[in-house]
């Protein structure tokens, strides 16, 4: 019942709460990224969502479109911008996915929505991470987030699908706070942003 019922009512209360008690912050962030990104302060990307439904996920801009000499964007690491640093570092790039949680595409809680390129490279196994919502926070992101392999992060993705309930969610809520505040796993080992999935080996 909390699967099919209850979890969709929680997230449309909560999101809208949430989202009418942030919006001064969502709008001076906003603001801030307009002029910052050249009239850009968000970040629009497809993402596929539950049973592969595709979806357009709505993020802050926290980096630039500063290309090289080739026309080329440059790395993740120079175009990140030191206030899109700060938003990351404190999550704040995600309340704008509040609106997606209320639109019905995201949940609260679940596993990430990645690019659509990977849709191909999953396994059967790991394919079962789009049997529920895509969520703003899950059990990979409280377990490492970008910190951990590929492989480990969808293991913990899977095992959320199996395993979830509200006493879970709550769980995640309160250790997403917790990793907030400590700031861990906003980075992997070797970027600013996670490498891309290319395949389980």
């Amino acid at each position: 019942m909390y699967r099919k019922v209850f979890k969709r009512l929680i997230d449309l209360m909560l999101a809208g709460t949430a989202f009418v008690i942030a919006f001064p912050v969502f709008l001076f962030i906003a603001i801030v990224f307009y002029f910052l990104n050249d009239g850009k302060p968000f970040f629009f990307q497809v993402r596929p969502g539950k049973q592969s439904k595709l979806f357009t996920v709505i993020k802050f801009k926290t980096m630039n479109d500063r290309r090289g000499a080739d026309g080329e964007l440059l790395s993740d690491a120079i175009r990140l911008t030191t206030f899109g640093r700060w938003v990351r570092k404190t999550s704040l790039d995600e309340i704008p996915q509040l609106l997606n949680v209320i639109k019905g595409d995201m949940s609260l809680i679940g596993p990430r929505p990645l690019l659509v390129e990977y849709l191909p490279l999953y396994n059967s196994t790991q394919a079962r991470r789009h049997e529920v919502r895509p969520g703003i926070t899950g059990w990979a992101q409280v377990n490492g987030r970008n910190a951990i392999s590929w492989d480990r992060k969808f293991e913990l993705d899977v095992w959320y699908v199996e395993h979830l309930s509200w006493l879970l969610d709550l769980k995640i809520v309160f250790l997403t706070v917790f990793k907030v505040f400590k700031s861990e796993g906003i980075t992997s080992n070797t970027s600013v942003t996670m490498e891309k999935f290319t395949g389980s080996k």
